[in-house]
């Protein structure tokens, strides 16, 4: 019987049990993206869970939504995220650095050039945004150009290419939760008329475009991508045809021999089960609501190769052994979860302090 605790081979990878961490924003970098020095400890102190999915990195400026998120575009970027891989494979780990586009989902005031954001389609998502000054609203994107489209599906491949000199493992395309790989396949965020926009291929052209280009960038077994089917984070809504997007758009990656496909799952169970079949490689499955108690249910099924864990990995820097002691879990603080510094980032208590 599959369980979470038999190894599984993820693209280079030689993994030891079935867990990962799931990406998740902490905003703990500095004013330029560069990761703080305390980002290593806090990646370092997870290792035990193998595969560490990095949270989502800007790349390029205008890529950048809330305020504080590292990047991995510059040089100096490179040398803060050197560190932290560094760390992570000293501990047994490796790190796949998400790249994500917030698009629309970002706020003037909080990137350094207070640039307008940029989107498919200049409609606004009417979110609430945590600014320096307080809730604010998402104003109005400006679309992109064709032109810019294009050299934003560059600025993923390039962004790639630094993760792998930082010591990245591989990386990880963020085409889910609202952010910009998803505006381009959401109706209601894109209303372009040229070749990004319209028909379902249209509107799933961008993710794979940016897929093939990072894949062809460090190769495939080093490029993983997350896509949230039917999702609506972000004020997306994906429509009736969504199902029938997300058929062809997972068709069409599985052809790329991508090293993984990360579902965040918060809607069909039958499209989730259609998924499964049509993708042939390593399939990693996330739902928000898992418990200790459920985590292992979708590989005991076949539905998942791996499940990566969120909030559990965040306040308890030794799941993995909590999990196969059954021991009590730490409860996550809210209130530190999004910047700071150390405190409620890497002083979660061990079993073993």
């Amino acid at each position: 019987m599959n369980t979470l605790w038999q190894p599984v081979e993820v693209g280079r990878m030689q993994l030891k049990h079935r867990l990962a961490m799931a990406p998740m924003t902490r905003s703990r970098a500095q004013a330029d993206g560069t990761p703080n020095d305390y980002v290593a400890d806090y990646y370092a102190q997870r290792s035990s869970l193998g595969l560490l999915i990095a949270e989502g990195t800007q790349p390029s400026d205008d890529g950048q939504g809330y305020t504080t998120t590292p990047g991995i575009y510059t040089d100096a970027h490179v040398k803060g995220w050197k560190k932290v891989t560094d760390a992570v494979h000293k501990a047994g780990g490796h790190l796949y650095i998400q790249i994500m586009h917030a698009g629309r989902i970002s706020h003037p005031d909080n990137t350094p050039h207070h640039r307008q954001p940029v989107a498919p389609s200049a409609i606004s998502a009417n979110q609430p945004m945590f600014t320096p000054t307080g809730m604010q609203n998402t104003p109005e994107p400006r679309a992109l150009t064709h032109a810019e489209v294009k050299q934003t599906v560059k600025d993923f491949a390039y962004a790639a290419k630094r993760a792998i000199e930082a010591g990245a493992d591989g990386v990880e395309i963020h085409g889910a939760n609202g952010y910009l790989v998803e505006q381009f396949i959401a109706p209601n965020s894109n209303t372009r008329t040229d070749e990004y926009g319209g028909s379902i291929e249209n509107r799933a052209r961008f993710a794979i475009e940016v897929a093939k280009a990072v894949a062809a960038e460090i190769g495939a077994d080093r490029t993983g991508i997350r896509l949230s089917p039917l999702n609506t984070a972000g004020g997306l809504v994906q429509g009736p045809e969504a199902p029938a997007l997300f058929h062809y758009l997972v068709a069409e990656l599985n052809k790329l021999n991508l090293a993984y496909l990360h579902i965040l799952h918060t809607g069909d169970e039958n499209l989730l089960q259609d998924i499964r079949k049509e993708w042939k490689h390593p399939l990693l499955v996330n739902r928000p609501n898992a418990t200790p108690d459920n985590l292992d249910r979708d590989v005991k099924t076949g539905i998942a190769d791996m499940v990566p864990v969120g909030k559990m990995a965040l306040s308890n820097p030794d799941l993995v052994e909590r999990l196969k002691a059954k021991a009590t879990l730490n409860e996550g603080d809210p209130k530190t979860f999004f910047g700071g510094n150390e405190v409620g980032y890497t002083d979660y208590p061990a079993l073993a302090a």
